[in-house]
């Protein structure tokens, strides 16, 4: 499916149309990889070695493209110095660190309720 081309007001992002550049966004964003990426992240500017000891279970090819994707949709910033060997740094923009404030958010509602899902799963389960 082909993402149509975003000409309206960003009221107008529908993110129940299939085509939507919203859906599209949304979708990208909120992987688990990605959400941790972005907490990782914070405030700080980090390097690929250090974010990959960050995220736990993240794999080499998985935390390339979520930084790819990330930065595409120009929530991270990459920044490459001329050394030997080559430093590459990560970074949120600004649009990165003001999602990162609804992502603080979801982490706090995680830990809040973490132990009402426990129960909730178990009760289910048995």
């Amino acid at each position: 499916m082909v993402t149509k081309q975003f000409t309206g007001s960003p009221d107008e992002a529908d993110l129940r149309r299939a085509d939507s550049l919203a859906r599209e966004i949304f979708s990208d964003i909120a992987n688990k990889w990605a959400l941790l990426i972005i907490e990782a992240l914070g405030e700080r500017t980090l390097r690929f070695g250090e974010l990959r000891n960050e995220i736990e279970g993240i794999s080499h090819k998985m935390l390339t493209q979520n930084l790819r994707m990330l930065e595409r949709n120009g929530l991270v910033e990459r920044t490459v110095h001329p050394v030997v060997p080559p430093r590459v740094e990560y970074t949120l923009t600004e649009p990165g660190r003001a999602l990162r404030v609804t992502i603080d958010g979801l982490c706090d509602w995680t830990h809040r309720y973490l132990g009402h899902i426990e129960g909730s799963r178990h009760r289910f389960d048995a």
